[in-house]
């Protein structure tokens, strides 16, 4: 009797005493006790951005941090194709028996662009870019906000090694936004020199998604970019006898308004395509008809075939105008597709997408997991599932915008502050958060006991 007493009385603290300590186990209570800290490393970064291939001080806080966390730290990482420079990847691994190897990638660098936030953490940073131009820079497009969600999704994950078994490949990933930086370190042998993942996570900060939100797309999510140079030649002569002329101008603009029918005309309107005149140039003065005008291009597609048929089209489009205005053979438009700037686009795999989506509404509430539009822009974490999609890969955007701004950018039409502008300034805290929370939460499902 005594006993049955005794167990009843001890059973309920028993109980309390077991769900307390899982609450404070949970993803959300360890980043709410590692937030501050992770502020602090925030503000840092982003007071002190750096350009791609030159992340050296960013990449040896993420390596600290890394360390600190409990993970096998590997600096300069990377081989750009460029001899002689230095690539500033960081590999962090943080083993927990066997089971599957989970990557998570994160970029370091920041962008050519002066702040113009007004905050008090807002960089004044000032340097010459590699072209000699004196230029700011910013963390214009949150990867300060990537890096401190890395941060503390190791720590919570080293804490939480009682609930999930396998190895962690934490990736610090530089040049990003000049591209190159993942290609460099599978140049390297990340997926020999370490264990070769099963999966591959990543977030991005999402400027139209209100804070303590997180966006979710299936299938691509971001597209192919390439880079396209094209030369225009004409023979050129005084502005006053154009007859004695070949325009290169002119020709440029018939060329421009030729591109224009390869989405309408060319491609299936299911299949996405933008083709871009970016920069266009030729000419010095009023009245001289040059001999050429250059172009640069940016064209967006999905699909490998769709891909090919805008890129051929664009070239034969421009050959074909030049033709008809009469250009001799060795005067037809010089078309360079820059392969070396060239990203793949980026495809969320649907079952990996639909598996994790389903634990961070597990985490954060089925309200605060939206689906998010596919969109036109480019990343190259489309390089870590590899050209076959081989490796499931999943990419997330958390958000980063004052709620109540977000709600009157709705409200109203107005537009919120883009990436990539010298005004976006995330939300430091609910952003960071999110980010720890979501990251943590996947990792545990798709390593867990």
């Amino acid at each position: 009797m005594l006993h049955a007493m005794n167990a009843r009385f001890w059973l309920p603290i028993l109980l309390a005493s077991t769900t307390l300590l899982s609450a404070q186990q949970a993803p959300q209570s360890i980043a709410d006790a590692e937030l501050p800290s992770l502020l602090i490393i925030y503000k840092d970064l982003h007071t002190h951005p750096e350009l791609s291939t030159r992340e050296e001080r960013s990449a040896g806080i993420v390596a600290k941090e890394l360390k600190a966390a409990g993970c096998e730290v590997t600096e300069r990482v990377g081989k750009y194709e460029k001899p002689g420079s230095t690539c500033f990847g960081v590999i962090g691994v943080m083993k927990n028996g066997a089971g599957p190897t989970v990557a998570i990638r994160s970029d370091l660098d920041g962008l050519p662009v002066r702040e113009e936030t007004g905050l008090p953490y807002a960089s004044s940073v000032s340097v010459k870019n590699d072209a000699g131009q004196d230029v700011g820079v910013m963390h214009a497009c949150g990867h300060d906000i990537h890096m401190s969600a890395l941060i503390g999704t190791a720590r919570a994950l080293g804490k939480l090694k009682d609930k999930w078994q396998g190895t962690i490949i934490f990736i610090g990933q530089p040049a990003e936004e000049t591209v190159g930086g993942a290609r460099a370190l599978l140049k390297d042998g990340l997926y020999t020199r370490w264990p070769k993942p099963d999966y591959v996570l990543g977030l991005h900060d999402d400027a139209e998604i209100a804070a303590g939100q997180i966006g979710v797309t299936e299938g691509y999510c971001y597209a192919n970019v390439d880079s396209v140079d094209v030369t225009v030649k004409g023979m050129g002569g005084h502005g006053a006898y154009p007859h004695k002329t070949k325009d290169p101008v002119v020709l440029a603009a018939e060329i421009i308004n030729g591109w224009q029918t390869i989405a309408s005309r060319e491609t299936n309107p299911h299949d996405d395509v933008v083709v871009t005149v970016g920069s266009i140039q030729g000419g010095t003065k009023h009245n001289i008809i040059s001999d050429e005008v250059k172009m640069q291009l940016t064209v967006r597609t999905y699909k490998k075939e769709v891909r090919d048929v805008v890129l051929a089209a664009i070239a034969r489009i421009a050959k074909g105008c030049a033709i008809a205005a009469g250009l001799p053979e060795d005067r037809m438009p010089d078309v360079h597709v820059r392969q070396d700037e060239f990203t793949p686009a980026t495809y969320n795999n649907p079952e990996l997408t639909r598996r994790v989506s389903a634990s961070l509404k597990s985490a954060i509430g089925d309200a605060n997991v939206i689906l998010k539009d596919p969109t036109m822009g480019g990343e190259d974490f489309s390089e870590y599932s590899l050209p076959d999609h081989s490796i499931p890969a999943f990419m997330f955007n958390v958000g980063a915008v004052d709620p109540a701004k977000a709600a009157e950018s709705k409200r109203t039409g107005s537009p919120l502050p883009s990436l990539h502008s010298s005004k976006f300034a995330p939300l430091p805290e609910p952003t960071i958060r999110t980010g720890v929370v979501g990251m943590t939460t996947a990792v545990l499902d798709l390593l867990k006991k």
